[in-house]
């Protein structure tokens, strides 16, 4: 049986079996969600999902994290959560979903959110769950849990970048590099670089190279800053990388009426805003996202320039 199917057999047995995730699974049907359009023409969608609290107002510093159990090793995590193997990995269903199948992917090991020595390992899942959509959240750009390594995936054509890519609007070739196509993205009020090609090793390489350089740009961080999503279609693999220079925005710590509970991680670099308060799903507005896109995300031309460079070498 395919790692593919297994993981669709584990989804239906949890959401039977697991009555936490069961029930906020069905919450979903019942979640809201609004779009706005942003200067350019991108689509954001926004969702109120109180259940995903826990991830938004997260306490990630370094005291907060030390107090707690790790809730993504295997002797914390619930009796009911059932889990499967895959090498280095234990793939297990998210029982507070995004998506209507939404995944996590922890090491075995209880090892720190660092993507340079998993990156390959995300490729080989991204193809073995080719109806997924595998996420990266760096320590200070969305994870929850930065003491433990893990990717997240949900299911496909979920969020609007995956479309926006596909349509060509936003997403300009760069140039071709080792039979990998190279894009920079214009018009899309956040910085983004993608590498689509076949060739899983070139993919790996350009990705290396673009981490060291966002590494040597950020020296104080323990792990430059960054979202990565991946996914595999046509026989290709498809790598977003959303450069990073601001963990939360000003309205994140803002007070009253100021204020908009959103920590920024991968979906929303995907094109869906995650609100867990409802004022706040309520007042949010296009000016709002661009203003926080424009804080916590490296600018579409400084991603050109990083891209100049990294063709250079």
């Amino acid at each position: 049986m395919t790692t593919s199917l297994k993981t669709k057999k584990l989804i239906q047995g949890q959401l039977r079996n697991w009555s936490l995730a069961a029930n906020n699974y069905a919450g979903l049907q019942k979640v809201k969600t609004k779009s706005v359009q942003l200067d350019g023409g991108s689509e954001i969608k926004v969702q109120f999902n109180p259940e995903r609290i826990r991830s938004s107002a997260a306490k990630v510093d370094t005291k907060s994290i030390q107090e707690r159990p790790c809730f993504l090793c295997e002797k914390n995590r619930p009796a009911e959560q059932e889990g499967i193997d895959y090498g280095d990995y234990t793939i297990l269903i998210n029982p507070f979903p995004i998506f209507t199948e939404h995944l996590t992917i922890p090491h075995k090991e209880h090892t720190l959110q660092l993507i340079a020595p998993y990156f390959p390992s995300m490729l080989e899942l991204a193809k073995e769950l080719d109806e997924f959509t595998l996420f990266y959240n760096g320590p200070k750009c969305g994870a929850s849990a930065p003491d433990h390594f893990h990717f997240q995936a949900g299911i496909k054509g979920f969020m609007p970048l995956e479309a926006d890519f596909r349509g060509k609007r936003f997403a300009q070739l760069h140039t071709i590099h080792n039979g990998v196509e190279v894009f920079n993205w214009a018009g899309y009020n956040r910085g983004v670089i993608t590498f689509k090609g076949s060739h899983k090793e070139a993919i790996e390489s350009l990705f290396g190279k673009l981490h060291k350089m966002l590494a040597d740009s950020q020296p104080d961080e323990v792990e430059p800053m960054l979202n990565v999503l991946a996914y595999f279609e046509e026989g290709q693999y498809v790598v977003h990388v959303f450069p990073r220079i601001l963990h939360r925005p000003a309205c994140y710590f803002a007070e009253g009426d100021e204020q908009i509970l959103i920590s920024p991680a991968s979906v929303d670099m995907g094109g869906v805003f995650i609100t867990p308060r409802p004022e706040d799903f309520e007042k949010i507005s296009a000016k709002d996202v661009a203003n926080i896109l424009k804080q916590v995300c490296l600018s579409e031309e400084a991603c050109k320039e990083l891209l100049n460079k990294l063709m250079a070498k």
